[in-house]
């Protein structure tokens, strides 16, 4: 089906989906149609919604529910994220048969946040003090994360997905195999099998010791940090699972890398993270080498995603993602 009737599809199951609510709709927006599409949902109250139809393929329901168990728990611990809007039946989600097709699509609500991406109001800061205030405050965000989780316990069936070596660097990774891009050239495929297989070692030697491995966000970069007066919501936790917290670290800092104020930036958000949570030299020193798995682990999620029409920045990516190999000598 083409674009049309695919959102026109989309908006019918929106809107039935909309009855498993107990709300008073006085409108409904599409916001964002890409991976998810979400929806804005006005009501008489005056209180806003955002409506999620989750894409088929990438999370099971369970954990789905994962995913709110965990922002509930960040929640308590003082991470602000957006609060889940019950059922009827007091679920976190419904189940919708997609119009016009044998296929379901998960469906959840949660709060509207008013607020600006933080990622906005640092491209529009005239300073680099500005800017290097924020990086500190999603660095200590970033840290709260992982206080909250390395000493929460999981609760019974929870079920999320790993950003550990097999699920980055394995046979068959998370987002995809990323050496089997068909833009890659002979000499650019085997240096990029080669920092895999380098890569995949050091991560299965380094271990998932509680300390540097735990729930993570998985992409927190500043597009997905909301300011309200005072007040920063963490957005967007649909590819949150266990990781390494550097991985953390370097998806907020990988779209400033090559930037003339890097070095700001890195220093900033690493002096946040500390003021919250130890983080010591050894650990740090893999930061390069997660800024290169992202790059990596970027291929495979473009590649895998056809219909998001991102092909024309993987040249880009690919030079960059080889570029850092040679910086690291892999």
């Amino acid at each position: 089906m083409d674009k049309a009737e695919r959102i026109a599809r989309l908006d019918e199951l929106a809107e039935q989906a909309i009855d498993a609510w107990e709300l008073e709709v006085a409108g409904l927006k599409l916001v964002s149609a890409s991976e998810n599409t979400v929806y804005r949902v006005n009501t008489r109250s005056g209180r806003d919604f955002a409506l999620r139809i989750h894409r088929p393929g990438y999370h099971t329901f369970q954990e789905l529910v994962s995913e709110q168990q965990w922002t509930a728990a960040l929640r308590t611990s003082g991470v602000e994220a957006p609060e889940p809007l019950l059922t009827r039946d007091g679920h976190g989600y419904a189940t919708i048969k997609f119009p016009g097709s044998a296929e379901s699509r998960n469906v959840g609500i949660v709060e509207w946040i008013d607020g600006v991406p933080l990622a906005q109001i640092i491209d529009q800061a005239s300073d680099e003090q500005t800017v290097a205030q924020r990086f500190e405050q999603l660095g200590s965000i970033a840290a709260r994360i992982h206080n909250q989780a390395t000493q929460w316990a999981l609760p019974t069936n929870f079920q999320r997905h790993a950003f550990d070596a097999e699920g980055l660097m394995g046979d068959a990774p998370f987002w995809g195999p990323f050496w089997e891009l068909p833009q890659l050239k002979p000499a650019q495929r085997t240096k990029i099998l080669s920092a895999r297989s380098t890569i995949r070692e050091t991560l299965t030697d380094y271990g998932k010791d509680p300390n540097i491995y735990s729930l993570i966000h998985a992409d927190l970069h500043p597009h997905n940090v909301l300011v309200d007066d005072e007040h920063l919501y963490v957005i967007d936790f649909d590819d949150a699972g266990f990781g390494w917290h550097q991985y953390e670290l370097a998806v907020a800092l990988y779209s400033y890398k090559g930037e003339r104020n890097f070095e700001t930036v890195r220093d900033a958000l690493i002096a946040g993270y500390r003021s919250e949570r130890s983080l010591d030299n050894t650990a740090l020193e893999l930061l390069l080498m997660f800024l290169l798995v992202r790059s990596l682990v970027l291929l495979g999620w473009i590649h895998g995603r056809p219909e998001l029409d991102r092909s024309e920045f993987l040249p880009r990516l690919i030079d960059r993602a080889c570029m850092e190999i040679e910086e690291l000598g892999l």
